[in-house]
């Protein structure tokens, strides 16, 4: 099996079926290369479905023109703004810059300075979608992890996160399968 693979200081394997099908594994250092074959074994029919559904996406989605692209982008320097100036006092927390781009990999991201960055193509999703992006980002603001604590606050500002973060995975695929 062909996949590209990322060694870290994490403590877990994860995989991710990239937009274009390939499949990209993150593993940490001390893991063998043999618990990593056995691992993708026993993870086989997971990769295959993954596989299917995000070629099956791309092949029904219409790419995205450049000038498309470009429009999405400003819209989302307009509108991405304002909701993270609404829940940040929710959520609060400030912030640093706003960043928008065209990513395959990410919604969105919060640097430890506070700058914040989020994919131009959240506006092709509901606006539910585009506020659980929000709101998980600057709840990293007050934790930067993913623990209980992060989550509870998810939900303190934003109850309906489980509801569009799910929309977000079972569709995402097709929205980045959208970029040239």
């Amino acid at each position: 099996m062909l996949y590209q693979l990322i060694r870290s200081q994490r403590k877990t394997v994860a995989l991710e079926i990239r937009p274009d099908g390939t499949l990209l594994v993150r593993a940490p250092y001390r893991m063998t290369a043999r618990d990593i074959e056995t691992f993708l074994d026993q993870h086989q029919s997971w990769i295959e479905k993954h596989q299917k559904k995000v070629l099956e996406a791309r092949s029904q989605v219409k790419v995205l023109s450049s000038e498309e692209l470009r429009a999405l982008a400003r819209q989302a320097a307009r509108v991405i703004p304002e909701r993270v100036a609404h829940f940040a006092p929710m959520v609060g927390v400030t912030y640093g810059r706003i960043t928008i781009r065209a990513q395959r990999t990410r919604w969105g991201s919060c640097s430890s300075k506070g700058n914040l960055n989020f994919n131009c193509l959240l506006m092709l999703a509901p606006p539910e979608v585009l506020d659980s992006v929000v709101v998980h980002e600057l709840c990293h603001r007050k934790e930067m992890n993913h623990s209980p604590r992060f989550y509870a606050e998810v939900y303190r500002v934003f109850p309906e996160y489980d509801r569009w973060h799910k929309w977000l995975k079972d569709n995402g695929a097709a929205l980045k399968a959208r970029l040239p």
